[in-house]
């Protein structure tokens, strides 16, 4: 995995360009720590950064092809490369590597833009074609790798990072009312083409672009369609269990170590168990991950979110595997402390303390030798995980489930700091919920899942995978996702939802799918999400922490919040009646979104419009 950046320029000689190039370098190092290449040309100047995972020696960038023409720099992993290698030999094509990299060009030269709907893998990459004068950006169909990009004056800038982006002088931090309202009213999510600042998009997953001279028009190559159901209920289990264990196999190849991190949910349990039974079959032991705090079992608060702590169950499933277990313990303080490196690796304020415990968890994993790592993300999205899918008076409640009160919201905010908020908030609701493709034999309930499940694809999974991207490839490790497979998303889509909640369980049919090859009490665990503190400690340093900010009438956040509504939170966080965000943003999460607003601020010198 890598970070990539560049910029194309019709007027101006990029070649000019180097302090731009050379700043973008410099963002990009975290996730690419091993080598470095740009090119450049008078009317393109491109850099990459390169983690080393597969082919050390053959798959150096930025690439060019044979005849020098086209011009590719590439961040992802392509899990039907042998596939699509071999369709291309047949056609004559000849490769000097093993990588990945080589494989996507040479699709490319052969099949140009038709040759994205045959890549299967996680990747975000850009093709500049000098005697065309021709900038063709690509994203995988989930958007599990980023990809930001903004126009110039005569171009366009483009990155893995909003702050790549915005090494190019023509791209501000600038936050206008919509970058304002996301950022207090929708954060940690963001609308699927939004890059918060001004003139900034995301490319959206499933699609392309091509900038000419021209202009500049984008496509999408991949979406989602409604299909009846044919499988019966055995032919669905079997398939369920075939497509995940065939991701989870894909995605095991690696020249360098890899991992899985195993929480003891089901999730990380089924994709340990895939890789244990590959390791053990060349008779290597796979090494897993988890993490805990200080303390956790001491203050853990039981919920309905949250109903059981991890230990004991991670436990459970390294002896059932006889894995290498490693367990990351974190301290609440210093949980606290990466608040603030945890936004600036996502370029935004996040997820609160979700955000800076993997920042350090990931840090903690790299720094024990290993390089690649599965992980569950996904799963719950498409298969019906969250209590929201089934508590029916939150089912279908007419906004995000995940963020229910916007008064709450509002009421945090000084008066008059963003206008039409709840009308902003709606529209971006229904605006998905109309995207949702249906059958016209679908029940309202089915129809409703529809577009549960698209919202949740667009939204709460899409500010998952930022997470696990930046916080990850902060430490330059390389984290796959095997749920996000769109062979699996296509198939949990148009599956019913009797099959998906088999024997009344979240994720039942996933339960039912791999029964034979888990602990019962794996296979029984109720859905747990990725653990939180419950110190004391962390709590009163994020008050602390926001109450200084508060106080300071030259802060960036002080301007914005409401310092004795966000108090009175404080002295009475039982007042707050449900999560904030998610499952696991409460009082103290709040108070660190505050830290990491003010910190992403002063970090990125943001101004308003």
């Amino acid at each position: 995995m890598c970070g990539i950046g560049g910029f194309v320029d019709f007027d101006r000689d990029a070649r000019r360009g180097g302090p731009v190039l050379s700043a973008m370098d410099r963002r990009l190092r975290p996730r690419g720590p091993d080598a470095s290449g740009t090119y450049t040309d008078p009317d393109a100047a491109l850099v990459h950064r390169r983690l080393i995972v597969i082919d050390p020696e053959g798959g150096a960038q930025p690439m060019l092809s044979p005849d020098g023409n086209t011009v590719l720099v590439y961040n992802g992993e392509l899990y039907n490369t042998d596939e699509v290698r071999n369709s291309l030999t047949a056609l004559g094509h000849v490769f000097r590597s093993r990588s990945d990299t080589e494989v996507v060009l040479h699709a490319f030269l052969e099949w140009d833009t038709d040759a994205f709907a045959r890549l299967d893998g996680i990747f975000a990459f850009a093709l500049w074609q000098k005697a065309e004068r021709r900038l063709v950006l690509v994203r995988d169909r989930l958007g599990v790798k980023p990809l930001f990009c903004c126009p110039t004056r005569s171009g366009l800038v483009f990155g893995s990072t909003i702050d790549t982006v915005l090494c190019h002088p023509e791209a501000e931090p600038v936050l206008d009312e919509d970058g304002l309202r996301t950022v207090l009213l929708l954060g940690p999510a963001r609308p699927p083409e939004s890059g918060v600042f001004r003139g900034i998009s995301s490319l959206l997953p499933g699609s392309f672009a091509v900038l000419t001279p021209e202009g500049f028009r984008r496509t999408a190559y991949w979406r989602l369609e409604a299909h009846e159901h044919e499988d019966d209920l055995d032919a669905t289990v079997q398939r369920t269990h075939d497509l995940i264990t065939d991701a989870a196999q894909r995605q095991l190849v690696s020249d360098v170590p890899l991992a899985c991190f195993l929480s003891g949910g089901l999730d990380s349990s089924i994709l340990s168990a895939v890789a244990a039974r590959a390791y053990a079959a060349r008779n290597e032991t796979l090494h897993t991950w988890s993490v805990d705090y200080r303390e956790n079992q001491r203050y853990f608060v039981k919920n309905s979110f949250q109903p059981t702590d991890d230990r004991d169950f991670a436990a459970l499933m390294t002896d059932f595997l006889g894995t290498h277990h490693h367990r990351v313990v974190l301290d609440p303080e210093a949980v606290c402390a990466a608040l603030r490196s945890a936004a600036e690796a996502r370029g935004l304020p996040g997820m609160a303390d979700v955000d800076s415990s993997l920042l350090l968890f990931c840090a903690a994993v790299k720094q024990g030798g290993t390089t690649v790592c599965l992980s569950g993300e996904c799963a719950d999205e498409l298969f019906g995980g969250y209590p929201w899918y089934h508590r029916e008076e939150i089912l279908f409640e007419d906004t995000f489930p995940w963020s229910r009160s916007v008064s709450l919201r509002l009421g945090l905010l000084r008066g008059g700091v963003v206008k039409n908020g709840a009308e902003f908030i709606r529209e971006h609701y229904l605006s998905t919920c109309r995207r949702a493709p249906r059958l016209p034999s679908d029940s309202p309930k089915d129809a409703r899942m529809r577009e549960m499940f698209v919202l949740n694809l667009d939204w709460f999974m899409a500010t998952l995978l930022d997470r696990k991207d930046r916080m990850s490839m902060y430490s330059g490790l390389e984290v796959r996702v095997p749920f996000c497979d769109h062979r699996i998303v296509e198939y949990a889509y148009n599956m019913p939802w009797t099959f998906k909640a088999l024997d009344g369980r979240e994720k039942g049919i996933v339960r039912r799918a791999f029964a034979d090859e888990l602990p019962e009490a794996i296979v029984s665990r109720r859905k747990s999400p990725y653990p939180k503190t419950f110190h004391p400690v962390y709590a009163r340093l994020c008050a602390e922490g926001a109450r200084r900010i508060l106080a300071d009438r030259n802060s960036f956040v002080a301007a914005l919040f409401d310092r004795e509504a966000v108090e009175r939170l404080i002295l009475d966080p039982d007042s707050l009646p449900e999560p904030w965000f998610g499952q696991l943003m409460r009082v103290p999460q709040i108070c660190a979104y505050i830290i990491q607003l003010e910190h992403w601020a002063q970090r990125f010198r943001v101004r308003l419009a």
